[in-house]
């Protein structure tokens, strides 16, 4: 990520590290347009602290968040900060804290609302192997039927059954949630999932789909390594786009 500005006294440098990485990710979603009013969630675990996790102010919209007004929470959704006058949307939590918790390698969590992720949530067969995107995935998605909101605890046991050993979770008739163990990897997922929806939707409304085989997916999927970037995954596009944000508002960092 680009140079930070001087770190907030508040914090450990990881921590603050973390929230404006975080931060950006959220002003990259608004300049995208993967925003959805002041619902939907990216959450962070705290490096450098056990059960910490940062998500964002509810009632602030993703083009708002900053590095500071980040809140900081338990497991359970519960404030650590409690000088922060935000609140916490802990029936959007009850799912990421799920998988914080249950999974180790879960540092980052995405969950939106995007037209295209939930028309394909809501299509029946899901996501399809029709574009070079959706080759991606094939294989490597859990779908979970839709059960109303997400605010029951008890559905959790199915929730991480149905996502097994996948790190992509379709919520039928929902939407997506994607993990990473990096908050860039989390966003490269999440920005090739929603290519991979958009032009799904966009094929499927101009007649019948050419789908490729199992074979050339196999294929694909074991050469995508050639394609990456040294520095981890996503970390090179996310970078890009942090430099885009910054073009529009720098705001985001303090």
């Amino acid at each position: 990520m680009a140079t930070q500005l001087k770190r907030n006294s508040k914090y450990s440098e990881a921590e603050w590290t973390a929230r404006q990485e975080l931060a950006a990710c959220y002003r990259i979603f608004a300049m995208m347009g993967w925003d959805e009013m002041i619902f939907n969630h990216i959450t962070v675990k705290v490096p450098d602290e056990d059960g910490s996790y940062l998500i964002n102010p509810y009632g602030m919209h993703f083009s708002e968040v900053t590095a500071s007004t980040l809140i900081k929470i338990d497991i359970d959704g519960n404030k650590v900060d409690e000088d922060n006058p935000w609140h916490v949307n802990k029936a959007g939590f009850v799912q990421h804290s799920l998988f914080h918790r249950e999974l180790p390698d879960a540092h980052a969590i995405i969950h939106t609302h995007t037209t295209a992720t939930m028309a394909v949530c809501s299509l029946e067969g899901g996501l399809q192997p029709t574009n070079f995107y959706a080759c991606n995935y094939m294989g490597q998605i859990g779908y979970h039927d839709f059960e109303g909101i997400t605010v029951r605890e008890e559905e959790g046991e199915r929730l991480l059954d149905n996502l097994g050993d996948k790190r992509i979770l379709m919520l039928r008739n929902h939407g997506p949630v994607v993990m990473g163990r990096t908050l860039p990897e989390a966003f490269i997922k999440y920005w090739a999932l929603q290519r991979a929806c958009e032009i799904q939707l966009a094929t499927m409304s101009m007649g019948k789909p050419i789908l490729i085989g199992d074979d050339v997916v196999k294929v694909h999927q074991r050469d995508l390594y050639q394609a990456q970037i040294p520095g981890g995954a996503g970390r090179a596009e996310f970078d890009a786009m942090v430099r885009k944000v910054d073009k529009i508002d720098t705001s985001w960092r303090d």
